[in-house]
């Protein structure tokens, strides 16, 4: 199993340890990506820089973790502020965030589920769209997202319910439309 990540970021912290380090990366390197691809729709070169800068931001402020929430949960906390921050910068408009979404599902061989499930996310609002990706795909707890997202639990509960609502509905809108194409 190796070193909890709590042991690890005490040898980062105390001794520099880079191999360390390294460890944390290696162990939550694909998860982060995956988490900025999905939050970026599909963006794969801007998830990648985003997933690089979180680990810059990880190892500069790594000394601040206190050990409040699970490492885990900082970490996605600051690849989310990178997100946003990049969001900030560019003004992502829906349009061009569903263009990035469209050219990912051209470039992916995902089944026809994923790609109903991926339209469906594109409807939720933005809001929605984040609490639901950290509670549905990355199996975050209402607290840690609101910790991650830094909005109250009510607020998490609230996207969550709505977005997960609205899914369903347009999954059962495109399941009922794709049984009556037949």
């Amino acid at each position: 199993m190796g070193p909890s990540d709590e042991q690890l970021v005490e040898r980062i912290v105390r001794h520099d340890d880079r191999h360390a380090f390294a460890l944390l990366v290696k162990r939550y390197q694909s998860e982060i990506r995956n988490s900025l691809r999905r939050l970026t729709h599909g963006d794969h070169a801007l998830a990648d820089d985003l997933a690089q800068e979180t680990f810059v931001r990880v190892h500069r402020s790594i000394a601040s973790f206190q050990g409040d929430s699970l490492f885990r949960t900082w970490l996605h906390r600051i690849a989310y502020r990178c997100f946003l921050s990049e969001a900030r910068k560019r003004t992502l408009s829906t349009e061009t965030l569903e263009e990035h979404h469209s050219v990912a599902e051209d470039e992916t061989e995902q089944d026809g589920f994923m790609q109903d499930f991926n339209r469906a996310m594109m409807l939720l609002s933005q809001p929605q769209r984040e609490a639901v990706h950290f509670s549905l795909q990355q199996g975050f707890a209402h607290p840690d997202i609101a910790d991650i997202m830094g909005i109250p639990v009510g607020t998490v509960k609230t996207h969550v319910l709505r977005g997960r609502q609205k899914l369903q509905e347009l999954l059962s809108e495109w399941k009922e439309d794709a049984s009556n194409e037949r």
